[in-house]
């Protein structure tokens, strides 16, 4: 097996991000972000900002009618589309057809932050699959994803998952300490499951394509381990590919981008303590600096 490569802005070099050109909002990439439940309504604003601060140009955000309108207001930037809530907070089952019909308009979704892990969860992470967009799946819908594998190993973009360990290890059906004794070997099995370009996140990260070549990306800092930090992330891979970029090197970008923010963050702020709200605001200087 190959080894890892760094993760290093030369090594970007070798992905470059599309250019950036003149032109309308639609131009730069319509995204959906599905998103956000009565308990963790604040979820679907980070990954948003997240997605905007990437360059993303006209955003949606679909959420459970009851935080729907609250997040209209927090994010003026974004159309917001409510969808009936369950009682556990979430989406309902029913709100699942209507949501997929919005998809017609849209280059890329992200969905899974702050969602509840129910049925409508479970559908939501195979028809997603399967509806040949590029799509970014984390939280709820990498806990769902097993019972839709063949759907994940069918589309026909490969989807991008960002698991932790502990969603890894419900990915792969096995303890978190195995995934925590080999990271690296975790996410090449879960490529090769799912057909999918995966993030193993940690202290050190490692990105894997399927097939086999793979990435380690050691910078960022303890303060990225934080909440909320990858709903960011989730967001920041979105925009990208929203831009055009290739699935596998949005993901590249997208680590090195939330990493070196939070960087960046550790030198003004301090090692811990800022916050996750904080991290996009660091990210479109740093692409202008790296493509410079």
């Amino acid at each position: 097996m190959t080894a890892p490569r760094n993760l290093t802005p030369t090594e970007l070099k070798r992905h470059p991000l599309p250019p950036v050109v003149g032109s309308d909002k639609d131009g730069h990439g319509r995204i959906l972000i599905i998103a956000g439940s009565r308990d963790v309504p604040g979820a679907a604003l980070l990954t948003a900002h997240g997605a905007m601060r990437a360059g993303a140009g006209k955003l949606q955000l679909a959420a459970p009618d009851d935080i729907a309108v609250h997040l209209g207001i927090a994010m003026p930037e974004a159309m917001v589309v409510g969808y009936a809530t369950a009682r556990d907070g979430g989406f309902s089952r029913r709100a699942v057809t209507p949501m997929l019909e919005r998809l017609a308009d849209i280059d890329v979704v992200v969905a899974g932050p702050g969602l509840r892990g129910n049925p409508a969860a479970e559908r939501l992470a195979g028809e997603l699959c399967r509806a040949g967009k590029r799509v970014v799946l984390d939280a709820a819908l990498l806990h769902a994803l097993p019972q839709r594998a063949d759907d994940a190993r069918a589309a026909s973009v490969p989807p991008i998952l960002l698991p932790h360990a502990g969603e890894m290890a419900s990915l792969l059906g096995c303890d978190i300490e195995e995934v925590e004794a080999d990271p690296l070997g975790a996410g090449r099995q879960c490529a090769e499951r799912y057909d999918a370009l995966v993030l193993v996140k940690g202290v050190k990260s490692h990105i894997v394509a399927p097939g086999g070549p793979c990435w380690r990306y050691a910078g960022g800092g303890p303060g990225l381990g934080v909440s909320g930090s990858g709903d960011v992330l989730a967001g920041i891979v979105g925009g990208l590919l929203a831009r055009g970029a290739t699935p596998l090197d949005a993901l590249l970008w997208g680590v090195w981008l939330h990493g070196e923010a939070g960087r960046r963050l550790g030198e003004t702020v301090g090692p811990v303590g800022f916050l996750s709200r904080e991290i996009p605001g660091e990210v479109p200087a740093l692409i202008a600096q790296a493509v410079a």
